[in-house]
């Protein structure tokens, strides 16, 4: 009986590690992979040659599983056979049989399926770096029985499907290389060490497609508008002040924008703004920004205005702030008022209100609660209390933070002193 355990134990061990290995391969992220294979090294040279062709490695893995299962199926039937015959010699034939299958299969499904193939799956460039050597062994081992197999099946498929099989080279697919320049940043941050900027710009790149036009926009509070009555003199007064290039032109409120005017024209003696307002495009909050720059490029625009649901103004949008989103942040007359962060002491803080709020718990741990309805401290504030607070005015959010308003009007909160509420308060 302790060989009967010995030989079960030992196959449902190569089970595993055949299943382990094919999820593995399946799994793993072929970029990592490639660059494994490229390092100078022993095992370089064995994953190399291992994942040379695709179909040979996985049908190696699933001809060895299905040995190892034979043989334990066999040991495990004989032992089952033999603990019945001696402590229940009264069983039929029937619920010995049913026995066997039920206990056999459990055993198989736990040790040598679900577990292996979730541990390998987790960790699959890991462990197939570990096993390499190992796999590399069998894969010679089996090599004439793989071969025939796919000779078979290749022949089969020819024949009755008319399909000529090539072998499949997995190519690099966006989320692996998503995952893979991930992995690089974080393990840059992890060392402290800095990020290579063209990292940072593949990363920008990838997740380009899935950024809406409300997630960069300028907020609606922020526009810099003048009505379309404004005299040529007062227009010109707000270019000064405010330094901008490009000032958005409305009718009666923010919601019924016309146009927006750009500061040369200022050189040319207009005799009033409607004469000299240039046409913006609109477009909605859910709006790709990959898809939104085709169209102000198709368009020649550098600006949009961003309508919310029903029909208002909710912001707006350069092509600046598109391009940034991929290469970065790029100075401009827009970026002259840096988001201000000062650290006080260990648990107090104070910050912009439009600081986001995953940057503020990326950067301090805060663990401020985050929503889909709101993005920054301010938009956290107001969220919760549902209106503008009053300058100076203080109280708790979530019973988490101390809040005091250090500057506000009344379209918005401009800074916020925050302190994280301890056990000692």
């Amino acid at each position: 009986m302790e060989i009967d355990l010995i030989v079960i134990i030992s196959f449902l061990l190569l089970s595993a590690f055949f299943s382990g290995m094919e999820i593995a391969f399946v799994s793993a992220n072929k970029i990592r992979l490639a660059l494994d294979k490229n390092e100078n090294g022993f095992i370089a040279k064995i994953l190399s040659k291992l994942t040379e062709k695709p179909s040979n490695f996985i049908t190696t893995m699933l001809v060895g599983n299905n040995v190892a299962l034979v043989i334990y199926g066999f040991s495990m039937g004989d032992l089952i056979t033999k603990y019945f015959s001696n402590h229940y010699p009264e069983i039929s034939s029937f619920n010995e049989l049913l026995l066997k299958t039920v206990i056999s299969t459990l055993i198989i499904l736990f040790t040598a399926e679900f577990l292996p193939k979730i541990i390998f799956q987790l960790y699959s460039n890991k462990l197939l770096r570990l096993f390499a050597l190992p796999a590399y062994i069998i894969y010679v081992l089996f090599w004439p029985v793989t071969q025939f197999i796919l000779w078979i099946s290749n022949a089969i498929l020819d024949l009755f499907f008319k399909i000529e099989t090539e072998d499949i080279q997995y190519a690099f697919s966006k989320l692996e290389l998503g995952k893979f320049i991930s992995q690089q940043i974080e393990d840059s941050e992890a060392n402290n060490s800095e990020t290579d900027n063209e990292l940072e710009i593949l990363h920008n790149a990838l997740d380009f497609a899935d950024v809406k036009a409300r997630e960069i926009m300028i907020p609606r509070t922020e526009i810099v508008a003048e009505e379309d009555n404004t005299s040529i003199e007062e227009l010109k007064q707000t270019f000064i002040k405010t330094g901008l290039s490009k000032i958005i032109i409305y009718k009666e409120n923010i919601d019924d924008i016309i146009g927006y005017i750009h500061s040369f024209e200022m050189f040319r003696n207009p005799k009033n703004i409607k004469s000299i307002v240039r046409k913006v495009m609109f477009v909605p909050e859910t709006i790709p920004i990959q898809e939104l720059l085709k169209l102000m490029t198709k368009q020649n625009k550098n600006i949009a205005i961003v309508l919310d649901e029903y029909g208002g103004t909710s912001g707006l949008i350069t092509l600046e702030d598109i391009i940034e989103e991929i290469f970065g942040e790029i100075e401009d007359e827009h970026d002259k008022n840096e988001l201000f962060e000062k650290q006080l002491d260990e648990n107090t803080f104070i910050f912009s209100g439009r600081y986001e709020i995953e940057e503020l718990n990326d950067k301090y741990h805060l663990n401020i609660p985050e929503d889909d309805s709101y993005d920054t401290l301010g938009g956290y504030i107001l969220y919760k209390l549902g209106e503008i607070p009053e300058e100076n005015e203080a109280f708790e959010l979530d019973n988490q933070f101390y809040i005091k308003i250090n500057k506000a009007n009344q379209k918005q909160i401009q800074k916020v002193l925050l302190r994280k509420i301890t056990d000692k308060d």
